[in-house]
């Protein structure tokens, strides 16, 4: 059997413009982001993030980080991820927890990324849910916990989110820790990534097959149609 690890969000790069207050200069500057035009985006953004806007904060430190408009520079990424988040912007605060994760733009720490992490999960951000989970997984900044790791998991893909579906794939498929191994829902899970367009979901969906009777896999599918259909809420468990 291929080893499987989990994953992380905090790996994945994902292009997420925030919305602000300042709605006619703001959107201004999103429409030259989406256009392509950063220099203007970045005349739109950098005031209203000198006057405190938590958004324009936010998008100004992904351009710095993407090296959008500006040469990349992870540091000046950190500085203005740190202002949003300090003023409770969850995907700032998951933002920074990949610095510190990835020790990008600072040392790597943790303890820290957990902190921001869970800042950004109790908000109920998904990308920051899969990433406290992974760090409960690993044990890196807490002591390890599969059941807590699960967890958080379970609310990032009651909203879709691909890495955490496949991290509880993974965990039923090893039954790792106090979580008890069971093939039809790790099939489920992987099965739902490829419902919904991720190429991820293949191969492990064939290694939890390969245990599992025809009749078994018939019902695993039906049970990720139903997850599906409950949006997420009826997955069998």
């Amino acid at each position: 059997m291929k080893r499987l690890g989990i994953i992380s969000a905090a790996i994945i790069s994902m292009v997420m413009l925030a919305t602000s207050a300042f709605a006619q200069d703001f959107d201004k500057g999103v429409g030259a982001y989406d256009a392509g035009d950063y220099a203007t985006a970045l005349q739109e953004f950098r005031p209203l993030a000198e006057q405190g806007d938590a958004d324009a904060q936010y998008n100004l430190g992904f351009m710095y980080s993407e090296g959008k408009g500006v040469p990349q520079d992870y540091a000046e990424a950190v500085k203005w991820y740190r202002l949003a988040a300090e003023q409770g912007h969850a995907e700032a605060q998951n933002k920074l927890g990949t610095r510190y994760d990835n020790g990008m733009g600072v040392p790597q720490d943790y303890a820290e990324a957990v902190k921001w992490y869970r800042l950004a999960a109790e908000q109920g951000n998904a990308l920051g849910q899969n990433n406290l989970g992974f760090m409960y997984s690993e044990g890196k900044g807490v002591p390890q916990d599969i059941a807590e790791a699960v967890k958080w998991w379970r609310l990032a893909v009651e909203q879709g989110q691909a890495a955490a579906q496949y991290n509880l794939g993974v965990s039923y498929l090893k039954g790792e820790g106090s979580l008890r191994k069971d093939n039809s829902l790790a099939y489920m899970w992987f099965h739902l990534l490829l419902i919904n367009g991720n190429e991820l979901g293949g191969e492990p969906r064939n290694i939890a097959a390969e245990e599992m009777t025809p009749q078994a896999i018939e019902q695993a599918q039906a049970m990720a149609r139903e997850c599906l259909d409950s949006n997420y809420k009826n997955c069998g468990y």
